[in-house]
């Protein structure tokens, strides 16, 4: 299952992949690219003031202080040794040292003995984490996968209706219990359903927010504490949803979460709204964390796995 999703997309799937990815970045890429290339064309011997130059672009498409200093520290490290002839090799350069930042938390993912994959949403409310379930419900199935949605956000208004929507979208079954109910407890009967019906998949939409961040992430330990007594080697997965369009802001409260929740990948939503994309660099490199999938539009196939090659391509194409 695990090569399924994220090792053995066949040569249509790939270039299909490519594309929308390419659509998806492109509002970054319109900017982007071009001041590359502006600094690629004027570069006829790497120097300082062309790295400064780099440094300064690399910074407005959100990649982040830190994550623009190892770049540039690394390449200025290859130039004083005169290892790069002109502008174009430090084009290709640099996809190089970005790709490597994208693979470099890459994780082997769990081996499952016996089903369901149990995979928990978390992030802050209005990062589109219910939505986001629902699409990765959609992409399973679409994989072959049954599937079973477990709506355990029961604090926000409207969340157990909205998760049921995207249920019905992807044909996928939602267990649920009433607004203001026990979390712990529908993820309890879910886990149960799952394991009594021999389902493949268990996705497990969280809570956003409660009365105190200290009581979500009690909550989201109590959750966790759940699902082991039923499956030890559970969850298999801990997703982390964070919306694109925030940028530099959102990382902050993404440090709150891996810290406290487990989060072994993130989900990078609304890719396609912003014009600085390089925050998928910035995460990896600062929370050390691989991106798993990124939202590209509204569609509920809209939900892509995340590539590195073809993200860089795609980021940095012509």
């Amino acid at each position: 299952m695990i090569q399924t999703l994220f090792g053995s997309l066949n040569e249509p799937e790939k270039k299909g992949l490519f594309d929308r990815m390419k659509q998806a970045v492109s509002r970054t890429r319109d900017s982007l690219s071009e001041r590359i290339e502006s600094v690629v064309a004027s570069t006829r011997e790497v120097d300082e003031s062309s790295l400064e130059d780099l440094e300064t672009v690399l910074l407005s498409s959100d990649i982040g202080v830190s994550t623009t200093a190892e770049i540039v520290d690394a390449l200025r490290e290859r130039a004083k040794r005169r290892q790069i002839r002109d502008g174009a090799e430090l084009r290709d350069l640099l996809k190089e040292q970005l790709k490597a930042i994208l693979d470099a938390h890459q994780a082997v993912l769990p081996r499952v003995s016996a089903p369901p994959w149990v995979v928990l949403m978390v992030g802050v409310n209005g990062t589109g984490k219910t939505t986001t379930a629902g699409k990765l419900a959609a992409y399973h199935r679409a994989q072959g996968k049954t599937v079973l949605l477990c709506a355990a956000d029961t604090f926000r208004a409207a969340a157990i209706e909205q998760l049921e929507v995207w249920g019905q979208r992807s044909g996928v079954e939602v267990v649920k219990t009433k607004q203001g109910g026990d979390p712990s407890g529908v993820v309890y009967d879910a886990l149960t359903a799952s394991k009594a019906r021999g389902i493949e998949v268990l996705i497990v939409d969280t809570a956003g927010r409660l009365h105190t961040k200290g009581g979500l992430m009690a909550e989201l330990d109590k959750m966790r504490r759940v699902v082991q007594r039923l499956a030890p080697s559970a969850p298999h997965e801990v997703l982390l949803v964070m919306d694109a369009t925030t940028g530099q802001n959102g990382l902050q409260q993404a440090r709150l979460f891996t810290e406290s929740a487990g989060v072994t990948g993130i989900v990078l939503s609304k890719l396609d709204g912003t014009a600085k994309g390089g925050i998928a660099v910035a995460i990896a490199s600062e929370l050390r964390l691989p991106v798993r999938y990124v939202g590209v539009g509204e569609k509920i196939d809209d939900l892509l796995p995340f590539d590195s090659g073809a993200f860089v391509e795609s980021l940095l194409a012509g």
